[in-house]
Protein backbone atom coordinates (compact mmCIF):
# COMPACT_ATOMS: atom_id res chain seq x y z
CA UNK A 1 0.00 0.00 0.00
CA UNK A 2 2.77 2.34 0.85
CA UNK A 3 4.42 1.84 -2.34
CA UNK A 4 1.24 2.68 -4.04
CA UNK A 5 1.04 5.60 -2.52
CA UNK A 6 4.55 6.59 -3.28
CA UNK A 7 3.71 5.90 -6.74
CA UNK A 8 1.17 8.25 -6.47
CA UNK A 9 2.46 11.26 -4.95
CA UNK A 10 4.82 11.13 -7.96
CA UNK A 11 2.94 10.60 -10.44
CA UNK A 12 -0.25 12.32 -9.37
CA UNK A 13 1.04 15.92 -10.39
CA UNK A 14 2.20 14.51 -13.34
CA UNK A 15 -1.43 13.00 -14.08
CA UNK A 16 -2.63 16.84 -13.47
CA UNK A 17 -0.08 18.65 -15.93
CA UNK A 18 -1.26 15.92 -18.70
CA UNK A 19 -5.28 16.69 -17.43
CA UNK A 20 -4.35 20.53 -17.88
CA UNK A 21 -3.14 20.46 -20.89
CA UNK A 22 -5.76 18.54 -22.22
CA UNK A 23 -8.73 20.47 -21.00
CA UNK A 24 -6.65 23.50 -22.41
CA UNK A 25 -6.28 22.40 -25.40
CA UNK A 26 -10.24 20.85 -26.13
CA UNK A 27 -12.16 23.58 -23.84
CA UNK A 28 -13.29 26.81 -25.28
CA UNK A 29 -11.71 29.57 -23.03
CA UNK A 30 -14.72 30.88 -21.57
CA UNK A 31 -15.78 27.49 -20.45
CA UNK A 32 -11.92 26.49 -18.84
CA UNK A 33 -11.51 26.20 -15.66
CA UNK A 34 -7.82 26.57 -14.56
CA UNK A 35 -8.22 25.01 -10.69
CA UNK A 36 -10.14 21.97 -10.87
CA UNK A 37 -11.07 19.35 -8.12
CA UNK A 38 -7.83 17.68 -9.64
CA UNK A 39 -5.69 20.27 -9.61
CA UNK A 40 -6.43 20.66 -5.73
CA UNK A 41 -5.72 17.34 -5.40
CA UNK A 42 -2.13 17.29 -6.61
CA UNK A 43 -0.13 17.09 -3.15
CA UNK A 44 -3.02 14.84 -1.43
CA UNK A 45 -1.09 11.83 -2.41
CA UNK A 46 1.86 13.21 -0.89
CA UNK A 47 0.10 14.03 2.43
CA UNK A 48 -1.29 10.57 3.12
CA UNK A 49 2.04 9.39 1.99
CA UNK A 50 3.56 11.10 4.82
CA UNK A 51 1.42 8.97 7.04
CA UNK A 52 1.88 5.92 6.11
CA UNK A 53 4.66 4.86 8.15
CA UNK A 54 8.34 4.24 7.31
CA UNK A 55 9.60 2.59 4.09
CA UNK A 56 13.09 2.52 1.95
CA UNK A 57 13.00 2.07 -1.57
CA UNK A 58 15.97 0.89 -3.77
CA UNK A 59 15.33 1.17 -7.07
CA UNK A 60 18.23 -0.15 -9.84
CA UNK A 61 16.55 1.42 -12.69
CA UNK A 62 16.43 4.82 -11.96
CA UNK A 63 18.86 7.01 -13.49
CA UNK A 64 22.40 6.06 -11.10
CA UNK A 65 20.49 4.21 -9.21
CA UNK A 66 17.30 5.53 -6.91
CA UNK A 67 17.53 5.61 -3.10
CA UNK A 68 13.83 7.02 -1.63
CA UNK A 69 13.13 6.58 1.97
CA UNK A 70 10.33 8.04 4.78
CA UNK A 71 12.59 8.19 7.76
CA UNK A 72 12.21 9.97 11.03
CA UNK A 73 13.29 13.25 8.93
CA UNK A 74 11.41 13.04 6.09
CA UNK A 75 8.01 12.34 7.46
CA UNK A 76 7.47 15.05 8.89
CA UNK A 77 8.98 17.69 6.55
CA UNK A 78 6.73 15.80 3.42
CA UNK A 79 3.59 16.26 5.74
CA UNK A 80 4.13 19.92 6.86
CA UNK A 81 4.66 20.66 3.07
CA UNK A 82 2.00 18.86 1.38
CA UNK A 83 -0.04 20.51 3.87
CA UNK A 84 1.03 23.88 2.89
CA UNK A 85 0.90 22.70 -0.99
CA UNK A 86 -2.76 21.87 -0.49
CA UNK A 87 -3.73 24.83 1.37
CA UNK A 88 -2.34 26.89 -0.70
CA UNK A 89 -3.80 25.37 -3.78
CA UNK A 90 -7.18 25.71 -2.23
CA UNK A 91 -6.09 29.45 -1.42
CA UNK A 92 -5.22 30.38 -4.95
CA UNK A 93 -8.96 29.25 -6.39
CA UNK A 94 -10.49 31.85 -4.87
CA UNK A 95 -7.38 34.18 -4.76
CA UNK A 96 -7.54 33.95 -8.56
CA UNK A 97 -11.45 34.00 -9.02
CA UNK A 98 -11.35 37.76 -10.42
CA UNK A 99 -8.62 36.37 -13.10
CA UNK A 100 -10.51 33.74 -14.68
CA UNK A 101 -13.37 35.61 -15.12
CA UNK A 102 -11.51 37.94 -17.22
CA UNK A 103 -9.62 35.00 -19.13
CA UNK A 104 -13.36 33.76 -19.47
CA UNK A 105 -14.17 37.38 -20.69
CA UNK A 106 -11.81 36.68 -23.56
CA UNK A 107 -8.74 38.37 -22.11
CA UNK A 108 -5.73 36.55 -23.34
CA UNK A 109 -3.03 37.99 -21.26
CA UNK A 110 -5.05 35.99 -18.00
CA UNK A 111 -5.44 32.85 -20.06
CA UNK A 112 -1.69 32.62 -20.61
CA UNK A 113 -0.96 33.48 -17.26
CA UNK A 114 -3.25 31.33 -15.74
CA UNK A 115 -2.20 28.51 -17.46
CA UNK A 116 1.22 28.87 -17.36
CA UNK A 117 0.79 28.73 -13.74
CA UNK A 118 -1.49 25.73 -13.72
CA UNK A 119 1.07 23.93 -15.23
CA UNK A 120 4.27 25.00 -13.59
CA UNK A 121 2.56 24.65 -10.37
CA UNK A 122 2.34 20.63 -9.88
CA UNK A 123 5.73 20.26 -11.00
CA UNK A 124 7.15 22.64 -8.78
CA UNK A 125 5.23 20.68 -6.42
CA UNK A 126 6.58 17.27 -7.40
CA UNK A 127 9.99 18.58 -7.05
CA UNK A 128 9.61 19.42 -3.85
CA UNK A 129 7.99 16.09 -2.76
CA UNK A 130 10.86 14.09 -4.64
CA UNK A 131 13.67 16.23 -2.97
CA UNK A 132 11.84 15.18 0.42
CA UNK A 133 12.17 11.49 -0.08
CA UNK A 134 15.44 11.28 -2.03
CA UNK A 135 18.41 9.86 -0.73
CA UNK A 136 20.66 9.29 -3.74
CA UNK A 137 22.35 12.62 -5.21
CA UNK A 138 20.27 12.55 -8.40
CA UNK A 139 17.02 12.23 -7.25
CA UNK A 140 17.67 14.71 -5.10
CA UNK A 141 19.67 17.24 -7.34
CA UNK A 142 16.49 16.60 -9.95
CA UNK A 143 13.75 17.35 -7.54
CA UNK A 144 15.51 20.19 -6.36
CA UNK A 145 16.08 21.84 -9.57
CA UNK A 146 12.75 21.14 -10.83
CA UNK A 147 11.41 22.52 -7.45
CA UNK A 148 13.48 25.82 -8.69
CA UNK A 149 13.06 26.62 -12.19
CA UNK A 150 9.38 25.58 -12.36
CA UNK A 151 9.10 27.63 -9.38
CA UNK A 152 9.97 30.93 -12.33
CA UNK A 153 5.57 31.39 -13.05
CA UNK A 154 4.90 31.74 -9.56
CA UNK A 155 7.07 34.78 -9.24
CA UNK A 156 6.56 36.44 -12.17
CA UNK A 157 2.69 35.28 -12.83
CA UNK A 158 1.80 39.04 -13.02
CA UNK A 159 3.97 40.08 -15.52
CA UNK A 160 4.61 43.76 -14.33
CA UNK A 161 7.97 45.28 -14.52
CA UNK A 162 8.36 44.49 -10.41
CA UNK A 163 7.29 41.01 -10.80
CA UNK A 164 10.05 40.45 -13.67
CA UNK A 165 12.81 42.07 -11.48
CA UNK A 166 11.77 40.00 -8.47
CA UNK A 167 11.73 37.44 -10.87
CA UNK A 168 15.03 37.86 -12.46
CA UNK A 169 17.02 37.91 -8.82
CA UNK A 170 15.27 34.97 -7.91
CA UNK A 171 16.42 33.08 -11.31
CA UNK A 172 20.16 34.59 -11.06
CA UNK A 173 20.43 33.52 -7.61
CA UNK A 174 19.19 30.17 -8.56
CA UNK A 175 21.42 29.30 -11.11
CA UNK A 176 24.71 30.39 -8.88
CA UNK A 177 23.17 28.05 -6.15
CA UNK A 178 22.39 25.16 -8.81
CA UNK A 179 26.26 25.64 -9.83
CA UNK A 180 27.45 25.86 -6.44
CA UNK A 181 25.62 22.82 -5.40
CA UNK A 182 26.69 20.45 -8.35
CA UNK A 183 30.06 21.49 -7.81
CA UNK A 184 29.87 20.54 -4.05
CA UNK A 185 28.20 16.97 -5.09
CA UNK A 186 30.31 16.26 -7.96
CA UNK A 187 33.54 17.00 -5.57
CA UNK A 188 32.04 14.76 -2.54
CA UNK A 189 31.21 12.07 -4.53
CA UNK A 190 34.43 11.27 -6.57
CA UNK A 191 36.03 11.83 -3.48
CA UNK A 192 34.02 9.23 -2.29
CA UNK A 193 32.97 7.14 -5.25
CA UNK A 194 29.35 7.39 -3.95
CA UNK A 195 25.97 8.34 -5.36
CA UNK A 196 23.72 8.45 -1.84
CA UNK A 197 23.51 11.63 0.57
CA UNK A 198 24.51 8.97 3.01
CA UNK A 199 28.00 8.89 1.37
CA UNK A 200 28.25 12.71 0.71
CA UNK A 201 27.95 13.02 4.36
CA UNK A 202 30.73 10.66 5.23
CA UNK A 203 33.19 12.08 2.33
CA UNK A 204 32.43 15.33 3.72
CA UNK A 205 33.73 14.10 7.37
CA UNK A 206 36.83 12.19 6.13
CA UNK A 207 38.07 14.12 3.03
CA UNK A 208 40.79 16.55 3.66
CA UNK A 209 38.79 19.27 2.10
CA UNK A 210 36.08 18.17 3.30
CA UNK A 211 35.26 21.60 5.24
CA UNK A 212 35.33 23.27 1.30
CA UNK A 213 32.89 20.63 0.05
CA UNK A 214 30.41 21.69 3.05
CA UNK A 215 30.97 25.67 1.95
CA UNK A 216 29.90 24.90 -1.51
CA UNK A 217 26.68 22.88 -0.71
CA UNK A 218 25.99 25.37 2.41
CA UNK A 219 26.31 28.31 0.18
CA UNK A 220 24.53 26.56 -2.52
CA UNK A 221 21.62 25.30 -0.34
CA UNK A 222 21.25 29.03 1.49
CA UNK A 223 20.07 30.61 -1.83
CA UNK A 224 17.16 28.66 -1.14
CA UNK A 225 17.69 29.43 2.89
CA UNK A 226 18.28 32.88 2.58
CA UNK A 227 21.54 33.06 4.00
CA UNK A 228 22.88 36.41 4.51
CA UNK A 229 24.23 37.77 1.48
CA UNK A 230 22.32 35.34 -0.70
CA UNK A 231 18.84 36.47 0.72
CA UNK A 232 18.50 39.41 -2.00
CA UNK A 233 15.80 37.51 -3.83
CA UNK A 234 13.03 36.97 -1.18
CA UNK A 235 12.20 40.59 -0.52
CA UNK A 236 11.93 41.16 -4.35
CA UNK A 237 10.08 38.08 -5.19
CA UNK A 238 7.56 37.95 -2.18
CA UNK A 239 6.26 41.58 -2.91
CA UNK A 240 5.06 40.42 -6.61
CA UNK A 241 4.19 37.07 -6.34
CA UNK A 242 0.53 35.73 -5.63
CA UNK A 243 -0.50 35.52 -2.21
CA UNK A 244 -0.40 31.49 -2.30
CA UNK A 245 2.61 31.45 -4.41
CA UNK A 246 4.31 33.67 -1.24
CA UNK A 247 2.72 31.28 0.97
CA UNK A 248 4.77 28.25 -0.62
CA UNK A 249 7.81 30.09 -1.56
CA UNK A 250 8.73 31.41 2.04
CA UNK A 251 6.44 28.03 3.82
CA UNK A 252 7.65 25.15 1.87
CA UNK A 253 10.56 25.66 -0.92
CA UNK A 254 12.67 27.83 1.34
CA UNK A 255 13.07 25.01 3.64
CA UNK A 256 14.41 22.65 0.60
CA UNK A 257 17.83 24.22 1.66
CA UNK A 258 17.31 23.92 5.36
CA UNK A 259 16.76 20.36 4.49
CA UNK A 260 19.45 20.13 2.14
CA UNK A 261 22.07 21.06 5.13
CA UNK A 262 20.85 18.43 7.34
CA UNK A 263 21.47 15.82 4.63
CA UNK A 264 24.80 16.81 3.57
CA UNK A 265 26.45 18.01 6.47
CA UNK A 266 27.66 15.24 9.04
CA UNK A 267 26.01 16.91 12.01
CA UNK A 268 26.03 15.63 15.50
CA UNK A 269 29.37 13.04 14.04
CA UNK A 270 31.95 13.03 16.97
CA UNK A 271 34.82 12.79 14.30
CA UNK A 272 34.20 16.22 13.40
CA UNK A 273 37.92 17.79 12.16
CA UNK A 274 38.75 21.14 13.30
CA UNK A 275 38.45 22.70 10.01
CA UNK A 276 34.76 21.59 10.11
CA UNK A 277 34.01 22.80 13.34
CA UNK A 278 35.51 26.01 12.50
CA UNK A 279 32.80 26.15 9.60
CA UNK A 280 30.38 25.76 11.85
CA UNK A 281 30.54 28.90 13.41
CA UNK A 282 31.58 30.74 10.71
CA UNK A 283 27.53 29.16 10.12
CA UNK A 284 26.60 30.01 13.26
CA UNK A 285 27.32 33.64 13.10
CA UNK A 286 25.89 33.98 9.46
CA UNK A 287 22.84 32.75 10.99
CA UNK A 288 22.66 34.79 13.86
CA UNK A 289 23.74 38.22 11.60
CA UNK A 290 20.83 37.09 9.17
CA UNK A 291 18.21 36.93 12.18
CA UNK A 292 19.19 40.38 13.48
CA UNK A 293 19.87 41.85 10.37
CA UNK A 294 16.90 41.02 8.84
CA UNK A 295 14.80 42.19 11.33
CA UNK A 296 16.57 45.43 12.01
CA UNK A 297 15.90 46.03 8.05
CA UNK A 298 12.76 44.94 7.50
CA UNK A 299 10.77 46.77 10.04
CA UNK A 300 11.18 50.22 7.83
CA UNK A 301 9.69 48.25 5.33
CA UNK A 302 6.29 49.24 4.14
CA UNK A 303 5.10 46.31 1.96
CA UNK A 304 3.26 43.48 4.03
CA UNK A 305 5.05 40.97 2.10
CA UNK A 306 8.04 42.48 1.90
CA UNK A 307 8.16 42.52 5.80
CA UNK A 308 6.90 39.10 5.82
CA UNK A 309 9.94 38.19 3.35
CA UNK A 310 12.71 39.67 5.91
CA UNK A 311 11.21 37.41 8.78
CA UNK A 312 11.26 34.44 6.83
CA UNK A 313 15.23 35.57 6.26
CA UNK A 314 15.39 36.01 9.85
CA UNK A 315 13.67 33.09 11.15
CA UNK A 316 16.02 30.82 8.68
CA UNK A 317 18.61 32.68 9.92
CA UNK A 318 17.52 31.09 13.60
CA UNK A 319 17.44 28.14 11.63
CA UNK A 320 20.79 28.36 10.09
CA UNK A 321 22.66 28.69 14.39
CA UNK A 322 20.60 26.03 15.16
CA UNK A 323 22.03 23.51 12.27
CA UNK A 324 25.50 25.06 12.77
CA UNK A 325 25.64 23.80 16.52
CA UNK A 326 25.07 20.32 15.15
CA UNK A 327 28.99 20.77 13.80
CA UNK A 328 30.19 23.53 16.47
CA UNK A 329 28.47 20.81 19.25
CA UNK A 330 27.96 17.58 17.61
CA UNK A 331 26.67 16.13 21.30
CA UNK A 332 23.63 18.48 21.26
CA UNK A 333 22.25 17.51 17.56
CA UNK A 334 20.64 14.08 18.51
CA UNK A 335 18.39 15.85 21.13
CA UNK A 336 18.10 19.44 18.60
CA UNK A 337 16.93 17.77 15.47
CA UNK A 338 13.12 17.00 16.27
CA UNK A 339 13.34 20.83 18.09
CA UNK A 340 14.24 22.04 14.66
CA UNK A 341 12.66 19.77 12.36
CA UNK A 342 9.21 21.49 14.75
CA UNK A 343 10.17 24.50 14.34
CA UNK A 344 10.52 24.39 10.58
CA UNK A 345 6.98 23.15 10.35
CA UNK A 346 5.70 25.35 12.47
CA UNK A 347 7.11 28.45 10.74
CA UNK A 348 5.49 26.93 7.44
CA UNK A 349 2.35 26.81 8.52
CA UNK A 350 2.40 29.96 10.32
CA UNK A 351 3.98 32.06 7.81
CA UNK A 352 1.92 30.52 4.81
CA UNK A 353 -0.98 31.50 6.58
CA UNK A 354 0.31 35.33 7.22
CA UNK A 355 0.89 35.32 3.42
CA UNK A 356 -2.40 34.18 2.51
CA UNK A 357 -4.00 37.17 5.31
CA UNK A 358 -2.27 39.96 2.93
CA UNK A 359 -5.11 38.54 0.50
CA UNK A 360 -7.54 38.44 3.60
CA UNK A 361 -6.44 42.20 4.19
CA UNK A 362 -6.76 43.04 0.43
CA UNK A 363 -10.41 41.34 -0.07
CA UNK A 364 -11.80 42.04 4.04
CA UNK A 365 -14.52 39.76 4.61
CA UNK A 366 -17.42 41.16 5.89
CA UNK A 367 -16.90 39.73 9.34
CA UNK A 368 -15.91 42.38 12.38
CA UNK A 369 -13.03 43.65 11.73
CA UNK A 370 -11.64 42.66 15.54
CA UNK A 371 -12.54 39.29 14.56
CA UNK A 372 -10.43 39.52 10.97
CA UNK A 373 -7.88 40.88 12.47
CA UNK A 374 -7.37 38.87 15.72
CA UNK A 375 -7.36 35.99 13.32
CA UNK A 376 -4.86 38.02 11.48
CA UNK A 377 -1.93 38.16 14.55
CA UNK A 378 -2.84 34.53 15.22
CA UNK A 379 0.53 33.15 13.50
CA UNK A 380 2.21 36.34 14.27
CA UNK A 381 1.92 35.69 18.00
CA UNK A 382 2.53 31.88 17.80
CA UNK A 383 5.68 32.58 15.23
CA UNK A 384 6.72 34.87 18.00
CA UNK A 385 6.63 32.07 20.70
CA UNK A 386 3.69 33.21 22.08
CA UNK A 387 0.62 30.94 21.68
CA UNK A 388 0.47 27.63 20.69
CA UNK A 389 2.82 25.34 18.67
CA UNK A 390 5.24 28.36 18.58
CA UNK A 391 5.27 28.18 22.44
CA UNK A 392 6.13 24.29 22.33
CA UNK A 393 8.94 24.89 19.11
CA UNK A 394 10.66 27.26 21.32
CA UNK A 395 10.94 24.75 24.20
CA UNK A 396 11.62 22.17 21.32
CA UNK A 397 15.35 24.06 20.33
CA UNK A 398 15.54 25.39 24.07
CA UNK A 399 15.69 22.54 26.22
CA UNK A 400 18.65 20.71 24.65
CA UNK A 401 20.52 23.99 24.61
CA UNK A 402 19.92 24.48 28.47
CA UNK A 403 20.25 20.69 28.85
CA UNK A 404 24.66 21.11 27.24
CA UNK A 405 24.67 24.73 28.45
CA UNK A 406 24.71 26.57 25.56
CA UNK A 407 22.87 29.59 27.35
CA UNK A 408 24.28 32.30 25.64
CA UNK A 409 22.80 30.99 22.21
CA UNK A 410 19.93 31.10 24.20
CA UNK A 411 19.45 34.60 25.01
CA UNK A 412 20.40 35.02 21.43
CA UNK A 413 17.69 33.60 20.27
CA UNK A 414 15.38 35.39 22.30
CA UNK A 415 16.38 38.51 21.47
CA UNK A 416 15.95 37.45 17.85
CA UNK A 417 12.32 36.50 18.50
CA UNK A 418 11.92 40.08 20.05
CA UNK A 419 12.66 40.88 15.92
CA UNK A 420 10.17 38.43 14.87
CA UNK A 421 7.45 40.36 17.02
CA UNK A 422 8.20 43.26 15.79
CA UNK A 423 8.26 42.62 12.10
CA UNK A 424 5.04 40.87 12.02
CA UNK A 425 2.87 43.80 14.41
CA UNK A 426 4.63 45.62 11.59
CA UNK A 427 3.40 43.38 8.61
CA UNK A 428 -0.18 43.78 10.40
CA UNK A 429 0.20 47.50 11.00
CA UNK A 430 0.67 47.94 6.98
CA UNK A 431 -1.80 45.83 6.33
CA UNK A 432 -4.15 47.77 8.28
CA UNK A 433 -3.22 51.12 6.26
CA UNK A 434 -3.26 49.42 2.76
CA UNK A 435 -6.80 47.40 3.92
CA UNK A 436 -9.89 47.10 0.81
CA UNK A 437 -13.06 45.85 0.98
CA UNK A 438 -14.13 43.60 -1.12
CA UNK A 439 -15.01 40.21 -0.19
CA UNK A 440 -13.30 36.62 -0.09
CA UNK A 441 -13.92 33.74 -1.76
CA UNK A 442 -14.68 31.29 0.10
CA UNK A 443 -12.15 28.98 -0.44
CA UNK A 444 -9.68 31.61 -0.12
CA UNK A 445 -10.64 31.92 3.61
CA UNK A 446 -11.08 28.67 4.16
CA UNK A 447 -7.80 28.02 3.44
CA UNK A 448 -6.27 30.69 5.70
CA UNK A 449 -8.25 29.66 8.60
CA UNK A 450 -7.00 26.14 8.32
CA UNK A 451 -3.42 26.89 8.00
CA UNK A 452 -3.90 29.01 11.34
CA UNK A 453 -5.57 26.45 13.14
CA UNK A 454 -2.99 23.97 11.38
CA UNK A 455 -0.12 26.46 12.79
CA UNK A 456 -1.17 26.70 16.28
CA UNK A 457 -1.91 22.73 16.61
CA UNK A 458 1.41 21.56 14.59
CA UNK A 459 2.76 19.32 17.38
CA UNK A 460 -0.75 17.25 17.58
CA UNK A 461 -0.77 16.38 13.58
CA UNK A 462 3.46 16.47 12.73
CA UNK A 463 4.37 12.79 12.49
CA UNK A 464 7.23 13.24 14.69
CA UNK A 465 9.22 10.51 17.14
CA UNK A 466 7.10 9.40 20.13
CA UNK A 467 8.18 11.71 22.97
CA UNK A 468 10.95 13.83 21.36
CA UNK A 469 9.16 17.04 22.17
CA UNK A 470 7.36 17.90 25.44
CA UNK A 471 5.22 21.07 26.31
CA UNK A 472 7.46 23.55 27.93
CA UNK A 473 7.07 23.82 32.25
CA UNK A 474 4.91 26.28 33.41
CA UNK A 475 7.79 28.24 34.86
CA UNK A 476 9.61 28.54 31.55
CA UNK A 477 6.80 30.17 29.83
CA UNK A 478 7.40 33.55 30.90
CA UNK A 479 11.33 32.72 29.57
CA UNK A 480 9.83 32.09 26.31
CA UNK A 481 6.77 34.02 25.89
CA UNK A 482 8.24 37.63 27.13
CA UNK A 483 9.83 38.47 22.98
CA UNK A 484 6.83 39.17 22.18
CA UNK A 485 5.48 42.21 23.89
CA UNK A 486 8.98 43.56 23.96
CA UNK A 487 8.78 43.28 19.95
CA UNK A 488 5.36 44.83 19.66
CA UNK A 489 6.40 47.45 22.02
CA UNK A 490 9.67 48.34 19.56
CA UNK A 491 7.86 48.13 16.59
CA UNK A 492 5.51 50.55 18.44
CA UNK A 493 8.60 52.62 19.37
CA UNK A 494 10.26 52.27 15.65
CA UNK A 495 6.96 53.74 14.33
CA UNK A 496 7.01 56.71 16.17
CA UNK A 497 10.91 57.76 15.45
CA UNK A 498 9.85 57.50 12.04
CA UNK A 499 7.10 59.27 11.44
CA UNK A 500 9.02 62.55 10.41
CA UNK A 501 10.22 60.64 7.53
CA UNK A 502 6.92 60.87 5.94
CA UNK A 503 6.27 57.56 4.32
CA UNK A 504 9.99 57.31 2.84
CA UNK A 505 11.58 53.67 3.80
CA UNK A 506 14.72 51.60 2.85
CA UNK A 507 14.31 49.82 -0.57
CA UNK A 508 13.45 46.08 -0.71
CA UNK A 509 16.11 43.76 -1.42
CA UNK A 510 18.79 45.88 0.15
CA UNK A 511 22.23 44.39 -0.89
CA UNK A 512 20.79 43.91 -4.53
CA UNK A 513 21.35 47.02 -5.18
CA UNK A 514 24.97 46.96 -3.59
CA UNK A 515 25.16 44.03 -6.09
CA UNK A 516 23.55 45.76 -9.10
CA UNK A 517 25.90 48.86 -8.75
CA UNK A 518 29.23 46.38 -8.68
CA UNK A 519 28.40 44.66 -11.53
CA UNK A 520 27.40 47.79 -13.25
CA UNK A 521 30.38 49.75 -12.66
CA UNK A 522 32.35 46.48 -13.44
CA UNK A 523 31.01 46.36 -16.71
CA UNK A 524 31.59 49.91 -17.90
CA UNK A 525 35.12 49.08 -19.21
CA UNK A 526 33.39 46.03 -20.81
CA UNK A 527 31.04 48.76 -22.12
CA UNK A 528 33.27 51.46 -23.18
CA UNK A 529 35.64 48.80 -25.22
CA UNK A 530 32.14 47.30 -26.47
CA UNK A 531 31.77 51.19 -27.27
CA UNK A 532 35.15 51.29 -29.12
CA UNK A 533 34.56 48.38 -30.98
CA UNK A 534 31.31 49.34 -32.34
CA UNK A 535 33.32 52.92 -33.30
CA UNK A 536 35.96 50.59 -34.95
CA UNK A 537 33.21 48.63 -36.43
CA UNK A 538 31.41 51.49 -37.62
CA UNK A 539 34.77 53.34 -39.21
CA UNK A 540 35.76 49.80 -40.92
CA UNK A 541 32.20 49.77 -42.61
CA UNK A 542 32.69 53.52 -44.06
CA UNK A 543 36.02 53.64 -45.36
CA UNK A 544 35.10 49.82 -46.76
CA UNK A 545 32.30 51.58 -48.37
CA UNK A 546 33.73 54.81 -49.42
CA UNK A 547 36.20 52.00 -50.91
CA UNK A 548 34.06 50.29 -52.61
CA UNK A 549 31.99 53.52 -53.85
CA UNK A 550 35.79 54.60 -55.81
CA UNK A 551 36.72 51.37 -56.96
CA UNK A 552 33.18 51.01 -58.27
CA UNK A 553 33.67 54.27 -60.35
CA UNK A 554 37.11 53.45 -62.12
CA UNK A 555 35.20 50.06 -63.03
CA UNK A 556 32.29 52.64 -64.76
CA UNK A 557 34.90 54.82 -66.19
CA UNK A 558 36.64 51.31 -67.66
CA UNK A 559 32.92 50.38 -68.65
CA UNK A 560 32.38 53.17 -70.67
CA UNK A 561 35.50 53.18 -72.88
CA UNK A 562 34.75 49.35 -73.59
CA UNK A 563 31.87 50.77 -74.64
CA UNK A 564 33.57 53.53 -76.91
CA UNK A 565 36.06 50.90 -78.40
CA UNK A 566 33.48 48.40 -79.21
CA UNK A 567 31.81 51.34 -81.32
CA UNK A 568 34.87 52.74 -83.15
CA UNK A 569 36.33 48.84 -83.32
CA UNK A 570 36.27 48.74 -87.18
CA UNK A 571 38.17 52.04 -87.98
CA UNK A 572 40.84 51.17 -85.27
CA UNK A 573 41.44 48.15 -86.79
CA UNK A 574 41.61 49.57 -90.36
CA UNK A 575 44.37 51.76 -88.90
CA UNK A 576 46.50 49.58 -87.27
CA UNK A 577 46.54 47.37 -90.10
CA UNK A 578 47.68 50.78 -92.53
CA UNK A 579 50.00 51.21 -89.62
CA UNK A 580 51.02 47.21 -89.88
CA UNK A 581 51.75 47.52 -93.68
CA UNK A 582 53.61 50.89 -93.38
CA UNK A 583 56.13 49.21 -91.03
CA UNK A 584 56.73 46.33 -93.23
CA UNK A 585 57.32 48.08 -95.62
CA UNK A 586 59.81 50.46 -94.24
CA UNK A 587 61.66 47.32 -93.09
CA UNK A 588 61.47 46.06 -96.66
CA UNK A 589 63.48 48.95 -97.92
CA UNK A 590 66.20 48.81 -95.21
Amino acid sequence: MITILLALALLWPLVVVGWTLWIAYRTPPQQQGYFSALWLSAAWPALLLAYGGEAHWTIDGWMLGGEWSLNALSRPWLAFTALLWSLAALHAKGYFAAEQEKARSGGQEAQRRLLRLALLWPLTLLGNVLLIIAQDIASFYLGFALMTFAAYALVVHSGTEQARLGAKAYLMLAVVGEGLILGGFLWAAGEANTLTLQGVRESILEAEQGAWMATLLCLGFGVKAGVIGLHVWLPLAHPVAPAPASAVLSGAMIKAGLLGWINVLPLGSEQVSASLAQFGRFMLIAGLAAAFGAALYGVFQRHPKAILAYSSISQMGMMTALVAMGLVAPEVWPLLWPGLVLFAAHHALAKGALFMGTSISEHLPRWPLTAVWGLLALPGISLAGAIGAGLVSKWGVKSPLYEMHHESLIKLLSWAAVGTAALVSVALWRQWQQRHQGGSQPGQWGAWLVAIVAALLTPFWLPLPAGSIEMPPLKEWLGIMWPFPVGVLFAVAGWLLTRPLKGKSLPAGDLWWLYAGIVGAALVPIRLCGNYCAQLKAASVANAQKAEETLMDHLTRLLSSESWLRHHAGGLMMVLAVLLAALMMWEGQQ
